[in-house]
């Protein structure tokens, strides 16, 4: 794929370009306000039907990107809306659930919008000096990687709350990698032909244990306003601090937002830990698909869905055209979770949370199916099972991204 810069003078290449911009941001919103769907199954559904259509590889690419950038704004409002505990267990909850359960879910949503904001505004700036570092660090990393992940493993179970909860993300490392190990080179037959087994595995490990444990919730209680009670210097260093690890770990493969935003955690104040949580994350994977983006430019070395399914497509790097791209999706993504998050959390808070659940877990199994067949909703069944053990240990669930740092240390 031969590099190179197209300028944009055509009217109807832009019109065009826009047109595609827009299919790929509903497809964003679309996979990050449903459960279980991400923009890199539909990025690869594309990248799919790309060589059978008369459009340019590049606006296929357009669309990809902006599917991406929105799903990284989106995907909290299901995060903050689904799987909310009964109040008594809020102290076992996530950060987020913590922020609805005290009526401060509108809040959580804005706190979530800046920071992703601010990571694509800090992003742009610093994507071009990060990148001519890491290229020259590269080698060294390439050489020391199974070094380099032993070390984040360590560094997650070392900053657990207790011991209990140390042996326990240790456990739950150990047995994600070896259901890593044995799942992700199965090639199921599947009705969409896209995704693998990392659709259930994910949808499994990540998604269903919280439902599950929410089944007997009573749902969202009324919210608050939406004011921002984060002090505004707090809120800058954790959004900073959140983008520069998603900055990182864009070029470590194996590495995940999640990942990124646990490495954010110690430039998070410890008086407003769950708000700093928020902001951490949603900096995090808004700056890890930036980063990714010139990661797969740079050194030909895809590290997300969306980045990989770019790479299918041999969508050309005019990287220009991309970056406007990925800022005009991430202008439309900061809107469009200000205008349908408020909305989204009263909807849910209406509907009865239990049944809301249940349906949950049903579209969770049936994307599973869709996307990796028999095989994946038995993969799913699994993934849930041991999703549910990390915090019965006290442990947080990132430690289960072993089902990608496994195999990586064991190849």
């Amino acid at each position: 794929m031969e590099p190179f810069v197209r300028p944009v003078v055509d009217p109807g290449f832009a019109a065009a370009a826009l047109a595609f911009l827009l299919g790929g941001a509903a497809l964003g919103t679309l996979s990050g306000l449903l459960p279980g769907l991400h923009a890199n199954n539909f990025a690869l559904l594309l990248a799919g039907f790309a060589p059978s259509t008369p459009a340019d590889p590049l606006l296929v690419g357009v669309a990809m990107l902006g599917a991406g950038v929105v799903h990284t704004f989106l995907d909290v409002v299901p995060a903050l809306a689904l799987g909310v505990p009964d109040a008594a267990m809020a102290v076992a909850s996530l950060p987020g659930h913590r922020l609805v359960i005290a009526g401060r879910g509108r809040e959580a949503i804005r706190l979530s919008a800046l920071g992703s904001g601010a990571a694509v505004a800090l992003a742009l700036p610093l994507a071009v000096p990060v990148t001519w570092l890491m290229v020259r660090l590269y080698p060294l990393v390439r050489a020391h990687l199974s070094l380099l992940l032993g070390g984040v493993v360590v560094f997650l179970v070392l900053t657990e709350s207790s011991r209990r909860a140390a042996v326990g993300g240790f456990a739950a490392f150990a047995a994600s990698a070896a259901l890593g190990v044995v799942a992700l080179d199965v090639r199921p037959a599947a009705p969409l032909d896209t995704g693998g087994m990392l659709v259930p595995l994910f949808a499994g490990l990540f998604g269903a244990p919280v439902v599950v444990e929410s089944v007997r919730g009573s749902g969202i209680p009324p919210q608050a306003d939406a004011r921002i009670a984060m002090a505004p210097r707090s809120l800058g260093i954790t959004a900073g601090a959140g983008s520069l690890a998603g900055a990182v770990v864009g070029y470590i493969p194996g590495v995940s937002a999640a990942i990124a935003a646990i490495l954010a955690l110690p430039a998070v104040p410890e008086d407003d830990a769950d708000r700093g949580f928020v902001v951490a994350t949603s900096g995090a994977s808004t700056a890890n698909t930036i980063f990714a983006l010139f990661a797969l430019v740079a050194l030909g070395t895809p590290r997300t869905g969306v980045m990989v399914a770019l790479d299918r497509a041999k969508v050309p790097f005019a990287l220009p055209i991309l970056l406007v791209a990925a800022t005009l999706g991430a202008v439309s993504g900061f809107c469009l979770l200000l205008l349908v998050g408020d909305a989204y959390l009263r909807l849910v808070g209406a509907v009865n949370y239990a049944r809301l659940s249940v349906a949950v877990l049903l579209l969770l199994l049936t994307v599973s199916y869709l996307f990796a067949g028999v095989v994946g909703v038995v993969a799913f069944a699994g993934a849930t099972v041991l999703g549910l053990v990390p915090p019965r240990m006290g442990a947080r669930r990132v430690h289960l991204m072993g089902v990608l740092i496994g195999p990586i240390l064991l190849s």
